[in-house]
């Protein structure tokens, strides 16, 4: 199994390309399994969760052809609407085919999904929500079977803003009879961006980007062709790391999609200069302790609170990081303890007092995110870190070694084996 070593606290400098967002490009393909011809993704990046997905497309019956981040997607031969165990576990966005394969063929049958090690993240908001639209439910054997002749219109409330959810119902209700409002709808990026498709390939969605969705059912979608916007979530991966370790840039991105981020790290005492597609992010003298709460869009993400985290273990003095949307996401604190900060949990609050420096340590991924703040602790550490596990990172980050390297960074990839 591969590691990754790093040799701490050598200085970062240069600029970067971020890639494009993993979360977009997920359910957009599974959007394209609603249109019988060919769509053409593009900016795709190349992880094993666009891998695995592609890998659920072709089971469905579409055809996939993906080089050099471009991916066509021809859904005329889709003809098998069930999404396996063995796919589902290994990545919860595989639930995203429920809602466009059961709009298409009346009928769906999708493994309850498995994923990130943490927290229970509920498939009920998906599952009542299709519900009200008209689909009968049951759960047989860990699989969800839904089925409905024609969905329907309807109002949807949902608790909490999720995403998939949001998504799911979205795909769902675009060739539904009737009107569907979807209330408390989630508003993240990469929402707007599937809902800004759907319309393009003929959906009639209104309201995209606020928190209520309005959708007007259409007879079918057609095929259409998009760009997917750059990974806020990387971009703020490479910010933390840039806040330690040196002036860098990081192009190819948007950064309205990282206000609040952007914000903090200007309160933690780093230069932030921005231009309508990059970021140049110069290093504080001493980070400042800034107390943190991730919230929904456009709030601090949760995919960024274990970077925020690994940056406040080196602040001059003591923080507060507190994470509302997934309570038990917290499995990196005893890895970067690991390093010698001092992290206390209490609930969904990690203390944070910050240490005067990090000692590389071997640690072990747990999740996509926790791998990210390992890393960024290992560069600002000082000595060698091995960090094991690393399959996590390769779901959610192209080439990450690459691109830390190509800023001055002392980072590998190891085969163990060998």
């Amino acid at each position: 199994m591969d590691k990754i070593l790093i040799e701490g606290q050598k200085p970062l400098s240069g600029s970067v390309k971020i890639s494009g967002a993993k979360n977009a490009v997920l359910p957009i393909m599974t959007a394209a399994l609603m249109a019988k011809g060919k769509s053409v993704i593009t900016r795709v990046p190349d992880l094993r969760d666009t891998k695995t997905m592609i890998r659920l497309m072709e089971i469905v019956g579409a055809k996939c052809t993906f080089d050099s981040g471009r991916l066509e997607i021809d859904g005329s031969t889709v003809n098998n609407p069930e999404a396996p165990y063995d796919l589902v576990k290994t990545m919860r966005a595989s639930f995203y085919v429920l809602g466009p394969l059961l709009a298409r063929f009346g009928t769906v049958k999708v493994s309850l999904p498995g994923g990130c090690a943490w927290g229970p993240r509920p498939v009920d908001f998906h599952l009542k929500g299709l519900e009200k639209l008209g689909a009968k439910i049951t759960l047989e054997s860990g699989y969800i079977l839904a089925e409905a002749k024609r969905l329907k219109g309807t109002e949807i409330s949902f608790e909490f803003p999720s995403v998939g959810a949001t998504g799911n119902i979205a795909m769902a209700a675009v060739t539904a009879e009737g009107r569907t409002i979807i209330i408390n709808a989630a508003c993240e990026p990469e929402i707007v961006q599937l809902c800004e498709y759907l319309n393009d390939m003929g959906a009639n969605i209104n309201g995209i980007g606020t928190m209520r969705l309005v959708i007007d059912g259409v007879d079918s979608l057609h095929s259409a062709d998009v760009d997917i916007i750059p990974d806020r979530i990387e971009a703020g991966t490479f910010l933390t790391a840039g806040a330690l370790l040196g002036e860098i840039t990081l192009e190819d991105i948007i950064p309205q999609h990282l206000d609040l981020v952007l914000l903090k790290l200007r309160e933690a005492g780093c230069g932030i200069l921005t231009t309508t597609n990059s970021v140049t992010i110069s290093p504080a003298d001493s980070i400042q302790p800034v107390d943190m709460t991730t919230a929904v869009y456009p709030g601090f993400p949760t995919d960024l609170q274990a970077q925020w985290v690994a940056l406040m273990s080196l602040a001059k003095g003591s923080s507060m990081i507190t994470d509302t949307v997934y309570h038990d996401r917290f499995s990196h604190v005893p890895e970067l303890n690991r390093f010698g900060a001092n992290i206390k949990l209490e609930n969904n609050t990690a203390f944070v007092p910050g240490v005067n420096e990090l000692i590389g340590a071997p640690v072990m991924s747990t999740d996509i995110r926790a791998s990210a703040s390992l890393i960024v602790a290992g560069l600002a550490a000082k000595g060698t870190t091995e960090v094991s596990r690393i399959y996590h990172i390769d779901r959610g980050y192209e080439q990450i070694e690459e691109k830390f390297r190509s800023l001055g960074a002392n980072i590998q990839r190891k085969n163990s084996s060998a």
